[in-house]
């Protein structure tokens, strides 16, 4: 089970854009492989960073608006969202380590 949760256009704006912590957005697919290579170290880092970074899932194919509204061209997108702001955007599959290195300066 991931321990990151689904987002929907529905509920885009009080999860992520009001949220009170930074949020990390996967925008994924079931048919992509790099998006499933990268699910564990996206888990993982829900489960490290609990209560200092919400990170949540949005699947392109159920929700092409948000998608679309973000620029996402490619997936895996991971796109780190700060008092409603992109931060930092990470396309293409990449070890857990590298996204941490580009998060952590925005948890702070």
């Amino acid at each position: 089970m991931s321990k990151a949760t689904d987002v929907t256009a529905a509920d885009f704006d009080r999860e992520v854009i009001k949220s009170a912590i930074p949020v990390l957005v996967d925008f994924w697919a079931e048919w992509c492989g790099p998006c499933k290579m990268i699910a564990p170290a996206v888990d993982a880092i829900a489960e490290e960073y609990s209560g200092k970074l919400k990170v949540l899932k949005v699947n392109v194919d159920k929700e092409p608006t948000l998608a679309g509204l973000y620029g996402v061209m490619s997936i895996p997108t991971l796109i780190l969202f700060k008092n409603g702001e992109i931060v930092e955007q990470i396309t293409g599959a990449m070890p857990k380590q590298k996204i941490v290195d580009r998060i952590s300066p925005h948890l702070v």
